[in-house]
């Protein structure tokens, strides 16, 4: 079977997670979401099986991410049967997949929505980024529909608010067991031993706690715990991340070569991303690359226990949910005792200084936080530098793919930016103080 994932026009209601990468490469649990319907269907990894179509903006990058997978190519799309499923979509957990080529075209729809699609080439080749939601309405008109169930995600809350079910259906499903000697002789364990699982190049240091009371946890290989952290389950820790007199209280995805400290909760921390110090950060998804300065922190509750609302784009929507942290896209960097407010969204690329107070909610990219408000940001050369800096320190290159995707970022996200300047130079009557590298 060949698998096609696909963005669909609620891309925009993950921002500010999706501005730097398609929805299915968001976490959820111990993998992708894109892994986990390309697990459910069966199919591994390789040019001829997987495909993708994405916003042109994000083409380039994804082929240097993924060089085995066809982006928006029409010609792999027209070679045969593929499977079309939308890379919001997480599929339902014991999906047979023997039965799902069944010769004709078909749509699986989930809540009513269409989900997946098997197709032929005369249905695949008309697959084009900007009218995916078209091609689907489209097809269901002429052919056979059927539930096939899983859940959506709609909102970035609806990942951390998932978060600690997936954990565990992925520990399960990876069915991971075994712990070595000499990590059981350097941890404290509460809780069944079955639900931990310790890569055996991960290393262990005594006085670490791990309680499986709740839910299982994974430690992947090359992590390091140091002395005096506490992890409860459902916890997963990537591979080559560290762990510093942590502790993280259940609900926890940290990816690929993380630097983490402090207290987490219920909160998903995407890859090469730093908490090193003390600081309380819940109910949250972090993106790539960011940087919390010490004593960082967010609220996830309001006072009055009432219904959290984050802006996305600008304007408030109401989450449902009572317990709603910060959503922070990539390479953006909060300095000392930054105090972040509940239901906060910061988009990417931003510098985030602290002000004695509770920050804006809404940070739009490319913008600094001055004085506790939205201020113009650094030089787009200032801070492609940085980040240059920052991913050569952990081996990686800010490559020229990613480079052209922040600067055509920059241009999509002007309006928003202008419409948040405009309101604090309304609200406060004077201009923005203007930070010294802009001279």
């Amino acid at each position: 079977m060949r698998l096609c994932l696909v963005e669909d026009n609620g891309v925009s209601n993950l921002e500010p997670l999706t501005l730097t990468r398609a929805t299915f490469d968001l976490m959820l649990g111990a993998s992708s979401l894109g892994a986990k319907i390309a697990r459910a269907f069966g199919v591994g990894p390789g040019p001829a099986r997987r495909g993708v179509v994405i916003r042109p903006m994000l083409a380039e990058v994804q082929r240097s991410r993924d060089p085995h997978t066809a982006v928006n190519d029409r010609e792999w799309l027209a070679r045969s049967e593929v499977m079309v499923a939308n890379g919001r979509w997480v599929p339902p957990a014991g999906l047979d997949a023997s039965n799902l080529d069944r010769g004709s075209a078909w749509v699986g729809l989930c809540e009513g929505r269409p989900a997946c699609a098997w197709v032929g080439p005369e249905y695949a080749a008309d697959l084009e980024p900007q009218t995916v939601d078209e091609w689907f309405d489209d097809l269901i008109d002429k052919v056979e529909c059927s539930d096939i169930g899983g859940e959506w995600i709609d909102r970035p809350w609806d990942l951390v608010a998932k978060n600690s079910a997936h954990i565990r259906r992925d520990f399960e499903l990876d069915a991971k067991v075994g712990l070595t000697n000499r990590h059981l002789s350097s941890i404290a364990l509460i809780g069944p031993a079955e639900r931990l699982f310790i890569h055996e190049t991960a290393r262990i240091d005594p006085y670490t706690v791990f309680d499986t009371t709740n839910g299982p946890i994974t430690v992947s290989a090359g992590a390091i715990v140091q002395p005096f952290t506490r992890v409860e389950g459902p916890c997963f820790i990537g591979r080559d991340t560290q762990l510093f007199r942590a502790n993280l209280r259940g609900g926890v995805t940290i990816g690929t070569n993380c630097r983490i400290g402090g207290e987490v909760e219920e909160t998903i921390v995407h890859a090469y991303s730093n908490k090193y110090h003390e600081g309380f950060l819940g109910h949250a998804y972090v993106g790539e690359w960011v940087n919390l300065g010490a004593i960082t922190s967010n609220s996830d509750l309001r006072n009055d226990y009432g219904e959290v609302f984050v802006p996305i784009g600008g304007e408030p929507v109401g989450t449902g949910q009572a317990k709603v942290g910060c959503f922070l896209g990539d390479h953006t960097r909060t300095g000392l005792g930054s105090m972040l407010n509940t239901g906060t969204a910061i988009g990417v690329m931003c510098n985030v200084l602290p002000a004695g107070l509770l920050l804006p909610k809404h940070v739009p990219s490319f913008t600094a936080v001055m004085y506790g408000r939205v201020a113009p940001g650094f030089e787009l050369h200032q801070l492609f530098a940085t980040a240059e800096i920052v991913m050569g320190r952990r081996g990686r290159v800010f490559t020229a793919a990613e480079r052209q995707m922040y600067l055509d970022l920059y241009k999509q996200t002007a309006l928003e930016r202008e419409r948040a300047l405009a309101r604090v130079h309304d609200h406060r009557g004077n201009t923005w103080p203007v930070l010294a590298a802009r001279r």
